[in-house]
């Protein structure tokens, strides 16, 4: 969501960000991050052609992959390894239900976070 000041341009624009996750013990089952990477796995059928897209290596695209298996009830990404069959990578039904309902959570904060947002915009200082 993007406010800006009442005398418009780019520079002087105030946004609302508002990043949720989802933590277990010590790990982030679910965050924007890992949100995206499960959008991008599901668009590409590839971990490695996800991690590409969105700039990452693999292996931090691995190692991300592995924390949401890990952190739910079931798998949120299936993988088979390359060779000669090819390999790839599939969001499971329950990687697309937590997606789903992740990102109705981030829809919902945003919009409690818009509420407030104009009050904090005109308190801000532009032109610094």
């Amino acid at each position: 969501m993007k406010n800006e000041n009442e005398n418009g341009g780019g520079r002087n624009a105030a946004r609302i960000d508002v990043k949720l996750r989802l933590l277990q013990n010590d790990e982030i089952a679910m965050g924007p991050g890992k949100a995206d990477l499960l959008d991008a796995i599901g668009r590409t059928g590839s971990i490695s052609a996800a991690a590409r897209a969105m700039g990452m290596s693999y292996r931090r695209a691995w190692l991300l992959v592995d924390v949401m298996n890990r952190s739910f009830g079931a798998p949120l990404v299936r993988s088979a390894a390359g060779g000669s069959q090819g390999g790839g990578a599939s969001v499971t039904g329950m990687g697309n239900e937590v997606l789903t309902h992740y990102r109705a959570m981030q829809a919902a904060a945003m919009e409690a976070a818009a509420s407030h947002a104009a009050a904090l915009t005109k308190l801000l200082r532009f032109g610094n």
